[in-house]
């Protein structure tokens, strides 16, 4: 069963830390672009992240907003996509979601023809 389940939400103060895990069953993450999009209350889709398959060259390009603060990591032994996120600020409050197939488009990650979502995990930054 194809399968992508993500975990390490919750609420954090800001300037704190998360990391968000995106763990695949069924097939193998390394083959597939991976992205990372996120969704507010009321506001369109932003697409965070979006890597390349190792097949290719693995690299990942992320929106402006969260250059510098969020890194994508793989750990292929456990077949799972992290997203490293510091410096959270109020405005990363969002229900997060990692996908397969994703390609860098205007402003962003943009979803693929071939799109496979998660379930999401929320985070909440808030004092």
């Amino acid at each position: 069963q194809v399968q992508l389940v993500e975990s390490g939400g919750g609420l954090v103060q800001p300037g704190g830390s998360l990391r968000l895990s995106c763990a695949a069953s069924g097939f193998t993450l390394d083959y597939y672009s991976i992205g990372w999009f996120r969704q507010a209350p009321g506001k369109e889709r932003e697409g965070v992240s979006c890597t390349d398959p190792i097949t290719s060259n693995g690299s990942t390009d992320y929106v402006d907003s969260v250059k510098g603060r969020f890194t994508v990591s793989r750990d292929n032994a456990k077949n799972t996509v992290y997203l490293q996120m510091n410096s959270l600020k109020p405005e990363d409050t969002a229900a997060y979601y990692c996908a397969t197939d994703c390609f860098w488009g205007t402003g962003g990650a943009q979803a693929g023809p071939e799109v496979f979502w998660g379930q999401g995990t929320q985070v909440t930054v808030s004092s």
